[in-house]
């Protein structure tokens, strides 16, 4: 597709996303590639920049085998997080500025210096100087959150809101902590970051690969979430959202209609 005709896809998903209102799937009614994908998403990213709303870092999908099966790719998605998704921990988010959101439980990785291409796992220790447990909500622009794995990356990858708990020192030993979703104090979903690619720092690797390959540069400062440990659950009106995350202190908001 040309460039004009793939910005006209990256505003009807901005419009989406700023008035709540879903539509019908872009591939519904055209006929694009992962790579115009991904050019959607950052075109869709910039009204955005202009409205004020910096890039704050990346989240990455499909951090699972098993989803990466379901979906029948062999590898990670990632989408980018700006300054207007970010909500305090322990503060709260309107029902009313979704379509159909849902919450997941994760760990954040907070780069320490500007990342200049993809990093080897075992030199990442120098690019991070925290970690923390998060929260991430996700919200398909699309009716009935339903899409082929082009929309979802036209989308940003679904990605609409985080949460980010307590930063401390960052730890290699990561890959195997327990991690629960609860919704007013009743657990609702569970696993284990050893779901997020047998350890969250591979998930990390894979972030300095595609950005680069993207030509999206990883900012001193930015944060790289790592994606989910389970399945995202839907959020209702009137709850409070807690992610434990074994050895990290919990991270919550509360959702108001």
């Amino acid at each position: 597709m040309d460039k004009m005709d793939l910005n006209k896809l990256a505003l009807k998903l901005d419009s989406a996303a700023t008035h709540a209102l879903p539509i019908r799937q872009l591939s519904t009614d055209n006929a694009y590639n992962l790579e115009d994908a991904y050019e959607i998403q950052r075109l869709a990213i910039e009204p955005r920049k202009a409205r004020g709303f910096a890039l704050i870092g990346l989240k990455m999908g499909f951090t699972s085998v098993a989803k990466m099966e379901q979906m029948g790719v062999h590898d990670m998605i990632w989408g980018r997080l700006t300054a207007d998704m970010d909500i305090p921990n322990h503060g709260s988010t309107s029902l009313a500025k979704y379509i159909h959101p849902r919450a997941e439980p994760e760990i954040c990785f907070r780069v320490a210096k500007d990342i200049p291409g993809e990093i080897a796992l075992e030199d990442l220790d120098e690019y991070v100087d925290a970690i923390a447990p998060a929260i991430e909500i996700i919200d398909s622009r699309f009716e009935h959150f339903k899409f082929t794995l082009e929309d979802v990356v036209a989308d940003n990858c679904s990605s609409t809101g985080l949460i980010i708990g307590e930063w401390q020192e960052p730890s290699r030993n990561i890959g195997n902590l327990s991690m629960q979703l609860i919704f007013d104090d009743k657990e609702v979903a569970a696993g284990s970051s050893n779901d997020i690619l047998g350890d969250p720092w591979k998930s990390l690797q894979a972030a300095t690969r595609l950005a680069a390959a993207y030509n999206e540069p990883i900012k001193a400062g930015h944060v790289i979430m790592a994606g989910a440990a389970t399945a995202a659950v839907f959020l209702k009106p009137g709850i409070e959202v807690v992610a434990k995350v074994e050895g990290m202190e919990d991270v919550a908001f509360s959702v108001t209609d």
